[in-house]
């Protein structure tokens, strides 16, 4: 394989990685409020997810640094990604008064 479609794949790769890495996070962290056995449901929903991000990393770099740092940016990317469509009530509300000041000095 081409070394820069090496790299490019590692990237795709590693954003696949990071919405599965933190998109199970966000579910976890929705179903633990609400479950009978929070510990068990995030203990082992973080032991999971660290395998298979793990094995991704380890599969996807085939033994490149490029591609091991290329994965890690998009993992990082997608961390930002999700953290931008999923704000915290409280940040939501603090946008919403931004805003509001924003209007009113306008």
């Amino acid at each position: 394989m081409n070394e820069g479609i090496g790299i490019i794949f590692a990237g795709i790769v590693g954003l696949l990685l990071g919405g599965f890495f933190f998109g199970g996070l966000l579910w976890t962290v929705r179903k633990g409020v609400s479950s009978s056995s929070p510990v068990l449901l995030f203990a082992g929903s973080f032991v999971i997810r660290t395998v298979i991000v793990l094995a991704g990393f380890y599969f996807v770099s085939n033994e490149d640094w490029k591609r091991i740092v290329s994965c890690l940016i998009g993992f990082i990317i997608s961390k930002i990604i999700i953290k931008w469509f999923y704000k915290s009530p409280l940040e939501k509300q603090t946008q919403l008064k931004k805003d509001s000041d924003n209007a009113h000095n306008s």
